[in-house]
């Protein structure tokens, strides 16, 4: 650190005001949090998460410039320890079935445990995809999808699993891991009571019928081996 960086870490007025501007950042991730889990996305606005959070507009526009990138913010800490978890797994040389398959039951956990919220970063999502007309543009702050990039973990790992054979390479990583992401945030909506085993099995039937199909057809006559029964 520079000498005068360091000397501006170390005055009191700076630390006070980082310690300020890091309790306002959280105060309006926790408003904006509950806010959507209660109203959805249609019915909330940058001026009530603010208010929520007991600061004006003009602050909470300050910290999120837009209620994409709000939304975006809370829901990418939910998801980067699966990002850890999936560098671990291809680090270690874990089968990739295996590590495919804890990702797919855990994003569904979340997603259920936070269906409310998963539901209103599907709209955000679905809004803000519209708006660009187009797949994400790296380093756009805004774009729900790259603050909490829920594709990249299922990617990587299908990535490693077509390099090595593990998993056919049609469709692509990116094809598969955008298919599965979107299935599992629709049903946030239209299945919004679905247990998280549930859906995961729905979701891995899906994407190993795509890249792996001989597990299907291996299952026996039922065909569910990512089932209790499976």
């Amino acid at each position: 650190m520079p000498p005068t960086d360091r000397a501006r870490a170390d005055d009191p007025r700076v630390r006070a005001a980082q310690t300020k501007r890091d309790r306002t950042r959280r105060a309006l991730l926790d408003a904006a949090e509950a806010t959507f889990s209660a109203r959805g996305w249609s019915n909330t606005r940058m001026e009530d998460v603010a208010a929520a959070a007991g600061v004006s507009a003009a602050t909470a526009y300050n910290h999120f410039p837009s209620k994409h990138a709000l939304v975006g913010h809370i829901y990418g800490p939910m998801v980067r320890p699966l990002l850890v978890q999936a560098d671990r797994d291809l680090e270690s040389g874990r089968s990739v079935i295996d590590a495919l398959s804890d990702q797919i039951r855990a994003l569904s956990r979340i997603s259920y445990r936070n269906r409310r919220l998963t539901a209103a970063f599907w709209s955000a999502v679905q809004e803000y995809t519209i708006r660009v007309a187009g797949p994400p543009e790296p380093g756009d702050e805004l774009d729900p999808r790259i603050v909490a990039p829920l594709p990249d973990t299922i990617r990587f790992l299908i990535e490693q699993g077509q390099r090595t054979g593990e998993l056919r390479d049609f469709p692509s990583a990116l094809e598969v891991s955008g298919m599965i992401i979107n299935l599992l945030l629709l049903r946030s909506i239209n299945r919004a009571e679905e247990p998280a085993e549930v859906t995961a099995e729905l979701l891995q039937t899906v994407m190993f019928g795509m890249l792996r199909p001989e597990m299907l057809t291996d299952a026996g006559t039922h065909g569910r081996p990512f089932g209790a029964t499976g």
